[in-house]
């Protein structure tokens, strides 16, 4: 089974290293990087790469695309290069995925049109307009379609497709051997649980929707 997590100039970095981290310790499983060229490829801080082992067309059938959101998704969702080749692989793919607003990508490859989906919560108000039915949850499985919401969703959304394909002890096995329990130090990690001048200042500081 080979599993695709897309890259590109701007991505963020923990959308495309959580489900790697949880996806790849799947049996039998080849995990590869790709972009439109082979070579490292720059996060959203600009301060770190990661590096995409082969380019788009050399990926042309994978089991499992997965597609990582960044702040600007409209530096994506133009991109003829990356809409053409989500097209091309979701003929063939088991599940198509994304994190944060990777959905918006994904929506704007026409993939989610009259789907559930989620992502970073302060970038759904942008899904309606793809045809798209934005919904706050962590993860949602709509056909062979999982979204996930900002960010560290990712993890959560490997280890259910783990749970799918293998079972749930064997995700609960990869669960135990990232040791993931979190326990954060404030409970601030959704607009339902933030404080609200907190909320309302990043809803402030974020981009316009756009198309």
């Amino acid at each position: 089974m080979q599993i695709a997590v897309l890259l590109y100039d701007g991505f963020t970095a923990l959308d495309a290293v959580g489900p790697y981290e949880t996806l790849a310790h799947l049996p039998g499983t080849e995990t590869v990087f790709v972009a439109e060229r082979p070579g490292p490829v720059r996060c959203d801080s600009g301060r770190l790469s990661l590096v995409a082992e082969k380019a788009l067309d050399e990926v042309p059938r994978p089991d499992i695309v997965v597609v990582p959101g960044c702040p600007q998704p409209e530096t994506q969702t133009g991109n003829p290069a990356v809409l053409d080749w989500l097209r091309t692989v979701d003929t063939a793919t088991t599940w198509t995925t994304s994190v944060c607003t990777g959905s918006q990508i994904l929506a704007a490859a026409g993939l989610l049109d009259g789907r559930r989906a989620t992502g970073h919560w302060l970038y759904l108000d942008r899904l309606p307009a793809y045809g798209v039915r934005p919904t706050g949850e962590r993860v949602v499985f709509d056909g062979k379609y999982v979204t996930a919401a900002g960010v560290s969703a990712g993890i959560d959304m490997g280890l259910a497709l783990v749970g799918r394909l293998a079972g749930d002890e064997q995700a609960q096995t990869v669960q135990l051997m990232i040791e993931y329990d979190p326990r954060p130090p404030y409970d601030a990690g959704s607009p339902e649980k933030a404080p609200a001048d907190l909320v309302a200042r990043l809803r402030a500081v974020s981009p316009l929707p756009s198309r």
